[in-house]
């Protein structure tokens, strides 16, 4: 059973309620049920949701915590990401320099970012693993600069990666396989007491194209996730540290990509904030016509401002003063229809 809010706004609409308490707004849903003869959904009104949609609904509704102590409330986040490898699929190469990647980190920062992710092994599609000393060799230097400026989290697979970076002052960890890779990564989260990011993706960076086999794409995912959030929380992670990114591009085509972004109001029944990364991503590319990566900056800020207006927590992108500026003005945007309406 699923329940998929309809119908998002960030206007006030009588009985409506909100996501996390805060987000985006809804007075109707569809009630989905899954069985061997297909998928089904029927619609409710919030104000008389049938008893079986209840404990979805609360845990839509219900408020989501800050991810960090003083970290901004209220708005969403906004995620620099740097990548200190040589084949990441859009900056590979531009900061494997550590000083070069520190400067790109400062940058972000002074352009607006809230928090920055710092990966050493690419995740691509096609990607092959590196070895870890290659891996804590790029990114501890980057990670103990930055640190202390703003809370940075590290995209790591690997446990002693994730322990090393603990220690030169990471305060979160990414994992794109949801600790699902590495058998000791979960009780290391656990005993750090940190947050969380579990990414859904199926296979490996190697193997998941071949992966990409959904009944429906938005529903199958949510499920996927529930199972790593029940994963974490059975070898002791906190269900409030875990963050959840359905993981677009990875595992999925260009068209569940963007499926997955229209429906994305399913994942909020897991009641945990969402980041989602869509960033000069290849779908993109297919859908603008835009083979350079590095020019698909509009399709970047379309992709990412719908995922805030489903409700998303966190963005991760590369372009951070042009996403920091887009979401001011849909906010002030915001701000002024219902300050015309209070009026």
């Amino acid at each position: 059973m699923f329940v998929e809010p309809l119908g998002l706004s960030a206007s006030a609409i009588p009985g409506a309620v909100a996501i996390g308490g805060t987000g985006p707004r809804f007075r109707h849903a569809l009630l989905w049920r899954r069985s061997a003869a297909g998928d089904s959904a029927a619609p409710f009104d919030v104000t008389a949701p049938p008893d079986e949609a209840r404990g979805a609904l609360a845990a839509i509704i219900a408020p989501r915590l800050p991810l960090l102590p003083g970290l901004p409330t209220g708005r969403p986040l906004v995620m620099g990401t740097i990548n200190v490898t040589p084949d990441s699929f859009s900056d590979g190469g531009r900061f494997l320099a550590p000083d070069d990647a520190i400067a790109a980190g400062e940058a972000m920062i002074a352009a607006g970012a809230d928090l920055i992710d710092i990966g050493g092994e690419s995740t691509r599609p096609g990607a092959a693993p590196v070895p870890r000393a290659v891996e804590q060799a790029r990114i501890l230097p980057v990670i103990a600069a930055l640190a202390r400026r703003v809370p940075v989290s590290v995209d790591t697979r690997h446990a002693a990666t994730m322990r090393a970076a603990l220690a030169e002052g990471a305060a979160i960890v990414n994992d794109v396989s949801a600790l699902s890779h590495d058998p000791e990564a979960a009780a290391m989260v656990a005993e750090a007491g940190c947050p969380v990011i579990l990414m859904h993706m199926r296979g490996t960076p190697e193997t998941m194209r071949g992966l990409a086999d959904y009944r429906c794409v938005a529903l199958d995912v949510t499920e996927e996730l529930a199972a790593r959030v029940a994963a974490a929380e059975a070898a002791g992670i906190a269900r409030g540290r875990i963050v959840l990114d359905p993981g677009i591009g990875f595992a999925k085509t260009a068209g569940q990509n963007l499926l997955l972004l229209a429906r994305l109001g399913v994942l909020h029944q897991l009641g945990r904030p969402l980041l989602v990364g869509v960033s000069r991503k290849s779908f993109i590319g297919l859908v603008a016509g835009i083979a350079d990566p590095l020019a698909r900056l509009p399709g970047s800020l379309a992709a990412g401002l719908a995922a805030i207006a489903a409700g998303a927590a966190i963005l991760r992108v590369h372009d951070v003063a042009e996403t920091v500026q887009a979401l001011r003005v849909g906010a002030a945007i915001v701000a002024a229809a219902s300050d015309a309406v209070a009026g």
